[in-house]
């Protein structure tokens, strides 16, 4: 993919127009613009979290880790842990974020949260993140985590 920036006064540095050029639209070409926008839509900083008994706003920022046990999604935060009933896939669409890698069909994580990873069992690797919690990163999403860290 080649990419291109171009002066033009035309165009108010406030709200640019991105061009994107290629023989046929590709599913590369629509990931392009399904991101761009994601990213044209203004980035909410807080997130609604239902609980059993109330409604709890969290900051993106303070949330490390999402992972499905049975039948609830426990979100894990620089504050604590909350426990909610939506599923992982729609918690993710919600959040909205380049921030979030999914690193298991079960879990995501908060990639400013990363500290480490390490070699697990055949083939994963073991993320640690913030508050000494610690996820495991299965073979089938390394691959993307790896390429998001330039590795």
């Amino acid at each position: 993919m080649q990419t291109k920036f171009e002066v033009d006064p035309q165009y108010s540095s406030a709200d640019p127009l991105v061009l994107v050029k290629a023989e046929q639209l590709t599913d590369e070409a629509q990931e392009v613009f399904a991101y761009l926008q994601g990213f044209q839509r203004s980035q909410a900083k807080l997130i609604p979290i239902k609980t059993d008994d109330k409604i709890l706003m969290i900051r993106l920022d303070n949330i490390i880790l999402a992972d499905i046990t049975k039948t609830n999604l426990l979100v894990y935060t620089s504050e604590g842990t909350y426990q909610t009933t939506e599923s992982l896939t729609h918690f993710s669409r919600r959040l909205n974020s380049p921030n979030f890698i999914q690193i298991s069909k079960h879990a995501l994580i908060n990639i400013d949260h990363l500290e480490s990873l390490s070699d697990s069992f055949s083939g994963n690797m073991k993320a640690k993140l913030s508050k000494q919690i610690k996820a495991d990163v299965s073979r089938k999403y390394l691959k993307g985590l790896m390429d998001y860290l330039g590795i």
